[in-house]
């Protein structure tokens, strides 16, 4: 009689990886993708019909300048999820886990601390002055048309609240203004990542240590570059 061999229990499916949240800059991608044409079609030009050094001297400027342009333009990005932040910054990419998160801070720039106190800026995530007044002086108009709309429903009924602090969506329909204070859009993306962080910061998933790696795809090619085009500028 044989005995049936114990079958090896089935592997258990490993949890989902939760989707990365991106935050980019619109205004300096599409900035960069104008200086890169811009620098692409002189570039290819000289390299056309340029004579002797011109050639090399204007593939060596593409060397130099079309990374460089890339890395502070198009490259930066903020990456989240419910496990880590990962901030891709012009010449290094920085993964923190949320447990390794010390704080964020909006002053003149977005920045991120870890535990250790080491201090990341959030390129991707620029801060507006302009933003925040703008923003500033929709709050201030929004109060005033709270306010307003308390007086007007009081003569005029719900006219009141139609002409003060109602606005219209997409379909042309009137919409009462979202509840809480107006933000600039830097600042409610830092919310949103503050939020995150409170939220899973004590995860068992969100434990780890904080790496850093240079962007070597962007470093050598910019380094190459320049230092091709200093020699060809010296040469005459």
């Amino acid at each position: 009689m044989t005995t049936p061999e114990p079958q090896s229990p089935s592997p258990q499916p490993s949890a989902p990886v939760s989707k990365d949240r991106v935050y980019r800059s619109p205004a300096g991608m599409a900035g960069g993708v104008l200086v890169l044409a811009l620098a692409l079609w002189l570039g290819i030009d000289a390299l056309v019909v340029g004579e002797g050094n011109t050639r090399w001297k204007a593939l060596a400027a593409l060397l130099f300048l079309v990374p460089l342009v890339a890395a502070y333009t198009v490259r930066p990005a903020v990456f989240a999820n419910d496990d880590r932040l990962r901030v891709r910054n012009p010449f290094r990419v920085i993964v923190l886990p949320w447990g390794e998160v010390g704080s964020f801070r909006s002053a003149y720039s977005n920045e991120v601390f870890a535990e250790g106190g080491d201090k990341y800026q959030l390129w991707s995530i620029p801060v507006s002055l302009r933003g925040r007044k703008k923003a500033a002086r929709r709050e201030d108009r929004r109060a005033a048309g709270a306010a307003g709309g308390g007086r007007g429903r009081g003569m005029l009924g719900g006219m009141g609240q139609l002409q003060f602090g109602a606005r219209t969506d997409g379909s042309g329909a009137t919409a009462v203004e979202a509840d809480g204070p107006v933000r600039a859009q830097g600042d409610k993306i830092m919310d949103e990542l503050r939020e995150l962080w409170e939220a899973r910061k004590d995860a068992a998933s969100s434990k780890g240590e904080v790496t850093v790696r240079w962007a070597y795809e962007i470093v050598v090619p910019v380094v190459v570059g320049a230092v091709a085009l200093a020699v060809l500028l010296g040469m005459g």
